[in-house]
């Protein structure tokens, strides 16, 4: 078994060391999917929805939710990002749309836990926007799609 790395000798969580790791440049990319109605759907592709630009919304909400990660989970180092890109498939056969993220940097550590809070508050915001109309919406499949950088080198799923 892996040795957890967030934890102390004695077991308590703390922040990993990683002031003696290279800087290398760091890229994350990862998805939501978030299923809706069709009609809910065709207002959003089509820029009817009451509640304006879904889209353009979710997306500044996306880049701010990545640069504000480690103020929401506990252990994450803040880092300087230098890329923060989200993406909105519409998936009309399925009725959704399929949300990546871009993080990119050049650092310590990694930015896969930027990509997926990046993808995952996009989602939340397109809900949030949409919720009135389609409360039964339902986000899913939120996964880190591919890393780069750092002693592991390439990672894709």
């Amino acid at each position: 078994m892996t040795q957890l790395t967030h934890l102390n000798q004695q077991g308590e969580a703390n922040m990993v060391d990683v002031s003696n790791k290279d800087t290398t440049v760091r890229t994350a990319r990862a998805q939501a999917v978030i299923s809706m109605s069709p009609e809910t759907l065709a207002l959003i592709s089509e820029g009817e929805h009451a509640k304006g630009d879904v889209f353009g919304v979710s997306r500044i909400a996306g880049i701010q939710a990545a640069k504000k990660c480690s103020d929401l989970i506990p252990l994450c180092h803040p880092l300087m990002l230098s890329k923060v890109g989200i993406d909105f498939s519409i998936r009309i056969k399925s009725s959704s749309v399929l949300i990546t993220s871009l993080c990119k940097l050049n650092g310590k550590t990694g930015v896969e836990m930027e990509a997926l809070t990046a993808a995952s508050v996009a989602a939340l915001t397109l809900f949030d926007m949409c919720k009135a109309s389609d409360p039964a919406m339902v986000i899913s499949d939120i996964k880190v799609l591919e890393k780069q950088g750092g002693k592991n080198g390439h990672w894709q799923s």
